[in-house]
Protein backbone atom coordinates (compact mmCIF):
# COMPACT_ATOMS: atom_id res chain seq x y z
CA UNK A 1 0.00 0.00 0.00
CA UNK A 2 1.55 3.56 -0.88
CA UNK A 3 0.41 6.67 1.38
CA UNK A 4 -1.45 9.23 -0.84
CA UNK A 5 0.71 11.43 -3.54
CA UNK A 6 2.39 14.70 -3.10
CA UNK A 7 0.84 15.81 -5.98
CA UNK A 8 -1.57 18.80 -6.85
CA UNK A 9 -5.04 16.61 -4.99
CA UNK A 10 -8.22 16.91 -6.48
CA UNK A 11 -10.50 19.39 -5.54
CA UNK A 12 -13.07 18.12 -2.64
CA UNK A 13 -17.04 19.13 -2.54
CA UNK A 14 -19.96 18.39 -0.08
CA UNK A 15 -22.32 15.93 -2.00
CA UNK A 16 -25.79 17.24 -1.25
CA UNK A 17 -27.50 15.87 1.60
CA UNK A 18 -25.18 13.13 2.30
CA UNK A 19 -22.82 15.90 3.98
CA UNK A 20 -20.00 13.22 2.69
CA UNK A 21 -16.92 15.16 1.51
CA UNK A 22 -16.00 13.42 -1.59
CA UNK A 23 -13.32 14.21 -4.28
CA UNK A 24 -15.21 16.08 -7.39
CA UNK A 25 -13.54 13.17 -9.25
CA UNK A 26 -15.19 9.80 -8.64
CA UNK A 27 -13.79 6.57 -10.10
CA UNK A 28 -16.28 4.55 -11.79
CA UNK A 29 -15.40 0.60 -12.25
CA UNK A 30 -18.19 -0.36 -14.79
CA UNK A 31 -15.35 -0.98 -17.18
CA UNK A 32 -13.75 -3.34 -14.78
CA UNK A 33 -17.04 -6.12 -14.88
CA UNK A 34 -16.98 -7.60 -18.43
CA UNK A 35 -19.51 -5.36 -20.16
CA UNK A 36 -16.46 -3.17 -21.87
CA UNK A 37 -14.36 -6.65 -23.12
CA UNK A 38 -11.89 -8.31 -20.92
CA UNK A 39 -10.27 -6.40 -18.05
CA UNK A 40 -6.54 -6.64 -17.19
CA UNK A 41 -6.75 -7.19 -13.21
CA UNK A 42 -3.65 -5.77 -12.38
CA UNK A 43 -3.83 -2.55 -14.63
CA UNK A 44 -7.17 -1.96 -13.16
CA UNK A 45 -5.63 -1.86 -9.57
CA UNK A 46 -2.74 -0.01 -10.58
CA UNK A 47 -5.24 2.71 -11.81
CA UNK A 48 -7.72 2.42 -8.68
CA UNK A 49 -4.63 3.22 -6.27
CA UNK A 50 -3.56 5.68 -8.11
CA UNK A 51 -6.26 7.23 -7.93
CA UNK A 52 -6.44 7.17 -4.38
CA UNK A 53 -2.60 8.42 -4.19
CA UNK A 54 -3.83 11.61 -5.95
CA UNK A 55 -6.99 12.05 -3.77
CA UNK A 56 -10.06 10.51 -4.99
CA UNK A 57 -11.88 8.93 -2.09
CA UNK A 58 -14.69 8.37 -4.19
CA UNK A 59 -15.68 5.14 -5.56
CA UNK A 60 -18.31 4.00 -7.94
CA UNK A 61 -19.52 0.06 -8.49
CA UNK A 62 -22.73 -2.00 -8.88
CA UNK A 63 -24.04 -5.27 -8.03
CA UNK A 64 -25.04 -5.27 -12.07
CA UNK A 65 -20.94 -4.74 -12.93
CA UNK A 66 -20.48 -8.37 -13.54
CA UNK A 67 -22.69 -9.28 -10.10
CA UNK A 68 -19.44 -9.36 -8.02
CA UNK A 69 -16.64 -8.53 -10.37
CA UNK A 70 -16.33 -5.12 -10.23
CA UNK A 71 -17.07 -5.05 -6.83
CA UNK A 72 -14.28 -7.92 -6.00
CA UNK A 73 -11.76 -6.23 -8.27
CA UNK A 74 -12.24 -3.22 -6.03
CA UNK A 75 -12.39 -4.62 -2.99
CA UNK A 76 -8.58 -6.02 -4.02
CA UNK A 77 -7.73 -2.72 -4.93
CA UNK A 78 -8.40 -0.40 -2.28
CA UNK A 79 -7.64 -3.09 0.78
CA UNK A 80 -5.50 -2.31 3.78
CA UNK A 81 -6.97 1.77 2.74
CA UNK A 82 -8.38 2.89 6.05
CA UNK A 83 -11.93 2.77 5.69
CA UNK A 84 -12.75 6.10 6.72
CA UNK A 85 -10.83 7.58 3.89
CA UNK A 86 -12.22 5.93 1.34
CA UNK A 87 -16.09 6.87 0.11
CA UNK A 88 -17.79 3.48 -1.16
CA UNK A 89 -20.81 3.63 -3.28
CA UNK A 90 -22.11 0.57 -5.07
CA UNK A 91 -25.87 0.16 -6.78
CA UNK A 92 -28.61 -2.42 -6.38
CA UNK A 93 -31.65 -3.15 -8.75
CA UNK A 94 -30.75 -5.23 -11.45
CA UNK A 95 -30.79 -9.36 -11.66
CA UNK A 96 -29.13 -11.42 -14.21
CA UNK A 97 -30.69 -13.39 -16.52
CA UNK A 98 -28.45 -15.42 -17.92
CA UNK A 99 -25.83 -14.73 -20.46
CA UNK A 100 -25.51 -10.81 -20.54
CA UNK A 101 -28.72 -10.05 -19.81
CA UNK A 102 -30.20 -8.31 -16.67
CA UNK A 103 -33.79 -7.20 -15.96
CA UNK A 104 -34.27 -4.54 -13.28
CA UNK A 105 -35.84 -5.41 -10.11
CA UNK A 106 -36.10 -3.44 -6.87
CA UNK A 107 -38.19 -5.59 -4.93
CA UNK A 108 -37.01 -5.66 -1.45
CA UNK A 109 -36.09 -8.87 -1.38
CA UNK A 110 -33.66 -8.43 -4.24
CA UNK A 111 -32.57 -4.89 -2.99
CA UNK A 112 -32.31 -6.75 0.18
CA UNK A 113 -29.84 -9.77 -0.82
CA UNK A 114 -27.98 -7.39 -3.59
CA UNK A 115 -27.08 -5.43 -0.37
CA UNK A 116 -26.10 -8.08 1.47
CA UNK A 117 -24.03 -9.56 -1.84
CA UNK A 118 -22.52 -5.92 -2.44
CA UNK A 119 -21.04 -6.32 1.32
CA UNK A 120 -19.43 -9.38 1.00
CA UNK A 121 -17.86 -8.80 -2.47
CA UNK A 122 -16.68 -5.35 -1.15
CA UNK A 123 -15.33 -7.03 2.08
CA UNK A 124 -16.74 -4.22 4.35
CA UNK A 125 -19.19 -3.61 6.76
CA UNK A 126 -20.92 -0.61 5.47
CA UNK A 127 -21.52 1.02 1.95
CA UNK A 128 -21.33 4.66 2.16
CA UNK A 129 -24.18 5.09 -0.19
CA UNK A 130 -26.00 2.54 -2.34
CA UNK A 131 -27.74 3.64 -5.20
CA UNK A 132 -31.18 1.99 -7.18
CA UNK A 133 -29.76 1.29 -10.71
CA UNK A 134 -33.06 2.07 -12.55
CA UNK A 135 -36.28 2.46 -11.96
CA UNK A 136 -38.58 -0.67 -11.76
CA UNK A 137 -42.16 -0.24 -13.27
CA UNK A 138 -43.37 -3.63 -11.76
CA UNK A 139 -42.13 -2.56 -7.97
CA UNK A 140 -43.74 0.20 -5.84
CA UNK A 141 -41.04 3.11 -5.42
CA UNK A 142 -42.64 2.45 -1.28
CA UNK A 143 -41.28 -1.40 -1.87
CA UNK A 144 -37.67 -0.33 -2.35
CA UNK A 145 -37.58 2.91 0.01
CA UNK A 146 -38.73 0.99 2.79
CA UNK A 147 -36.09 -1.75 2.29
CA UNK A 148 -33.04 0.55 1.76
CA UNK A 149 -34.46 2.26 5.18
CA UNK A 150 -34.22 -0.66 6.61
CA UNK A 151 -30.28 -1.49 5.70
CA UNK A 152 -30.04 2.28 6.97
CA UNK A 153 -31.42 1.36 10.36
CA UNK A 154 -29.41 -1.66 10.49
CA UNK A 155 -26.03 -0.23 10.09
CA UNK A 156 -25.34 -1.68 6.77
CA UNK A 157 -25.71 1.46 4.62
CA UNK A 158 -25.18 4.90 5.46
CA UNK A 159 -26.94 7.19 2.46
CA UNK A 160 -29.12 6.38 -0.02
CA UNK A 161 -29.31 7.66 -3.84
CA UNK A 162 -30.87 6.80 -6.93
CA UNK A 163 -29.72 6.38 -10.87
CA UNK A 164 -31.40 7.36 -13.61
CA UNK A 165 -34.71 8.17 -12.35
CA UNK A 166 -36.27 11.51 -13.33
CA UNK A 167 -37.78 14.29 -10.84
CA UNK A 168 -41.07 12.78 -10.55
CA UNK A 169 -39.85 9.47 -9.55
CA UNK A 170 -37.83 10.88 -6.67
CA UNK A 171 -40.41 12.76 -5.66
CA UNK A 172 -42.66 10.02 -5.19
CA UNK A 173 -39.35 7.44 -3.90
CA UNK A 174 -38.65 10.46 -1.29
CA UNK A 175 -42.59 10.52 0.06
CA UNK A 176 -41.27 6.77 1.49
CA UNK A 177 -37.46 8.00 2.24
CA UNK A 178 -35.42 10.86 1.24
CA UNK A 179 -33.28 10.71 -2.32
CA UNK A 180 -29.67 11.86 -1.15
CA UNK A 181 -28.20 11.41 -4.85
CA UNK A 182 -29.08 10.80 -8.18
CA UNK A 183 -26.73 9.50 -10.88
CA UNK A 184 -27.71 10.92 -14.41
CA UNK A 185 -26.17 10.75 -17.68
CA UNK A 186 -24.46 13.81 -18.97
CA UNK A 187 -22.20 14.58 -21.37
CA UNK A 188 -21.83 17.29 -24.19
CA UNK A 189 -23.91 15.01 -26.44
CA UNK A 190 -25.98 13.99 -23.58
CA UNK A 191 -27.84 16.53 -22.43
CA UNK A 192 -31.49 16.39 -21.58
CA UNK A 193 -31.19 16.06 -18.04
CA UNK A 194 -30.22 20.11 -17.92
CA UNK A 195 -33.95 20.95 -18.99
CA UNK A 196 -35.64 19.60 -15.82
CA UNK A 197 -33.49 17.28 -13.68
CA UNK A 198 -30.43 19.02 -12.72
CA UNK A 199 -32.79 22.31 -11.27
CA UNK A 200 -34.80 20.08 -9.43
CA UNK A 201 -31.84 18.33 -8.19
CA UNK A 202 -30.25 21.44 -7.59
CA UNK A 203 -33.75 23.25 -5.59
CA UNK A 204 -33.71 20.15 -3.44
CA UNK A 205 -29.69 20.08 -2.57
CA UNK A 206 -29.25 16.10 -3.82
CA UNK A 207 -25.55 15.09 -4.69
CA UNK A 208 -25.47 14.66 -8.49
CA UNK A 209 -22.89 12.50 -9.59
CA UNK A 210 -22.93 12.49 -13.36
CA UNK A 211 -21.69 9.30 -15.57
CA UNK A 212 -20.41 9.34 -19.05
CA UNK A 213 -19.02 12.48 -18.85
CA UNK A 214 -16.66 11.35 -21.89
CA UNK A 215 -19.79 10.06 -23.73
CA UNK A 216 -18.56 6.41 -23.34
CA UNK A 217 -15.54 7.29 -24.96
CA UNK A 218 -16.38 9.86 -27.51
CA UNK A 219 -15.22 12.68 -25.97
CA UNK A 220 -11.75 10.89 -24.72
CA UNK A 221 -10.03 11.55 -27.84
CA UNK A 222 -8.83 8.11 -28.66
CA UNK A 223 -12.22 7.15 -31.04
CA UNK A 224 -11.40 7.09 -34.92
CA UNK A 225 -14.15 6.35 -37.63
CA UNK A 226 -12.34 2.50 -37.81
CA UNK A 227 -12.16 1.59 -34.27
CA UNK A 228 -12.78 -2.05 -33.82
CA UNK A 229 -14.66 -2.81 -30.45
CA UNK A 230 -14.73 -6.34 -29.02
CA UNK A 231 -17.87 -8.34 -29.42
CA UNK A 232 -18.07 -8.61 -25.54
CA UNK A 233 -17.75 -4.26 -25.56
CA UNK A 234 -21.46 -3.41 -25.68
CA UNK A 235 -20.50 -0.04 -27.94
CA UNK A 236 -19.55 -2.72 -30.32
CA UNK A 237 -23.44 -3.50 -31.22
CA UNK A 238 -24.62 0.11 -29.97
CA UNK A 239 -26.17 2.53 -32.26
CA UNK A 240 -24.39 5.75 -30.59
CA UNK A 241 -21.09 4.24 -31.89
CA UNK A 242 -22.46 3.32 -36.10
CA UNK A 243 -23.02 5.17 -39.08
CA UNK A 244 -24.09 8.79 -39.19
CA UNK A 245 -24.40 9.52 -35.58
CA UNK A 246 -20.47 8.49 -35.33
CA UNK A 247 -19.65 10.41 -38.09
CA UNK A 248 -21.40 13.70 -36.80
CA UNK A 249 -20.30 13.01 -33.89
CA UNK A 250 -16.53 12.41 -34.56
CA UNK A 251 -16.63 15.59 -36.64
CA UNK A 252 -17.72 17.54 -33.58
CA UNK A 253 -14.95 15.76 -31.37
CA UNK A 254 -12.45 17.18 -33.99
CA UNK A 255 -14.13 20.73 -33.62
CA UNK A 256 -13.74 20.05 -30.18
CA UNK A 257 -10.07 18.92 -29.82
CA UNK A 258 -9.00 22.43 -32.06
CA UNK A 259 -10.45 24.25 -29.05
CA UNK A 260 -9.10 22.22 -26.41
CA UNK A 261 -5.73 21.69 -27.83
CA UNK A 262 -4.72 24.81 -29.55
CA UNK A 263 -6.34 27.61 -27.56
CA UNK A 264 -6.59 25.77 -23.90
CA UNK A 265 -3.57 23.52 -24.29
CA UNK A 266 -5.38 20.11 -22.70
CA UNK A 267 -7.04 17.33 -24.06
CA UNK A 268 -10.30 17.55 -25.25
CA UNK A 269 -11.07 14.83 -22.45
CA UNK A 270 -10.09 17.35 -19.99
CA UNK A 271 -12.34 19.75 -21.55
CA UNK A 272 -14.91 17.07 -21.99
CA UNK A 273 -15.02 16.60 -17.96
CA UNK A 274 -14.65 20.53 -16.89
CA UNK A 275 -17.65 21.17 -18.98
CA UNK A 276 -19.94 18.65 -16.84
CA UNK A 277 -17.88 19.78 -13.75
CA UNK A 278 -18.84 23.51 -14.57
CA UNK A 279 -22.91 22.86 -14.01
CA UNK A 280 -23.59 24.01 -11.03
CA UNK A 281 -26.13 21.71 -10.24
CA UNK A 282 -23.26 18.78 -10.92
CA UNK A 283 -20.93 17.62 -7.89
CA UNK A 284 -18.99 15.01 -9.56
CA UNK A 285 -18.00 13.40 -12.86
CA UNK A 286 -17.27 10.04 -12.47
CA UNK A 287 -14.39 8.78 -14.40
CA UNK A 288 -14.35 4.98 -15.54
CA UNK A 289 -10.54 3.63 -16.76
CA UNK A 290 -8.06 1.22 -16.62
CA UNK A 291 -5.25 3.01 -17.44
CA UNK A 292 -3.56 5.43 -14.84
CA UNK A 293 -2.25 8.21 -16.94
CA UNK A 294 -6.39 8.96 -17.69
CA UNK A 295 -6.19 9.51 -13.69
CA UNK A 296 -4.34 12.05 -14.13
CA UNK A 297 -6.52 13.91 -16.93
CA UNK A 298 -9.39 13.33 -14.67
CA UNK A 299 -7.60 15.25 -11.67
CA UNK A 300 -6.73 18.14 -13.74
CA UNK A 301 -9.93 18.72 -15.18
CA UNK A 302 -11.96 19.11 -12.11
CA UNK A 303 -9.62 22.32 -11.64
CA UNK A 304 -9.89 23.68 -14.84
CA UNK A 305 -12.24 26.66 -15.14
CA UNK A 306 -14.10 27.73 -18.47
CA UNK A 307 -14.83 31.02 -19.02
CA UNK A 308 -18.50 31.65 -20.49
CA UNK A 309 -16.75 32.35 -23.92
CA UNK A 310 -15.55 28.69 -23.62
CA UNK A 311 -18.62 27.86 -22.79
CA UNK A 312 -20.76 29.19 -25.17
CA UNK A 313 -18.37 28.06 -27.81
CA UNK A 314 -18.89 24.69 -26.69
CA UNK A 315 -22.55 24.84 -26.75
CA UNK A 316 -22.28 25.94 -30.51
CA UNK A 317 -20.31 23.10 -31.63
CA UNK A 318 -22.43 20.91 -29.69
CA UNK A 319 -25.47 21.74 -31.61
CA UNK A 320 -23.93 19.63 -34.73
CA UNK A 321 -23.55 16.50 -32.95
CA UNK A 322 -26.53 14.16 -32.53
CA UNK A 323 -27.68 12.98 -28.86
CA UNK A 324 -25.80 9.88 -27.76
CA UNK A 325 -28.84 7.56 -25.70
CA UNK A 326 -26.03 4.96 -23.82
CA UNK A 327 -26.81 1.68 -22.44
CA UNK A 328 -30.15 0.69 -20.71
CA UNK A 329 -30.35 -2.69 -19.97
CA UNK A 330 -32.62 -4.09 -21.35
CA UNK A 331 -29.96 -2.93 -24.69
CA UNK A 332 -27.25 -5.31 -22.83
Amino acid sequence: MTSQSTETQVRRTTLGLTGMDVSRIAFGTWQLGGDWGMTDEPGAIRAIQHAYERGINFFDSAQGYGFGASEQLLAKAIHGYPRENVVIATKGGLRPLGGARVERDASAAWIRQGAEDSLRALNTDYIDLLQVHWPDSKTPFEETAGALAELVAAGKIRHIGVSNFDPAEIEEFSETQPVETLQPPYSIFHRDVEATILPYTKAHDIGVLVYGPLAHGLLSGHLRSDTQFSQDDWRSHSPDFQGDALTRNLSAVNELEQLANKELGVPVSQLAVAWALANPAVHVAIIGTRNASHVDDAVAAASLDLTDEVLARIDEIAKNAVHVEGPRPEAM
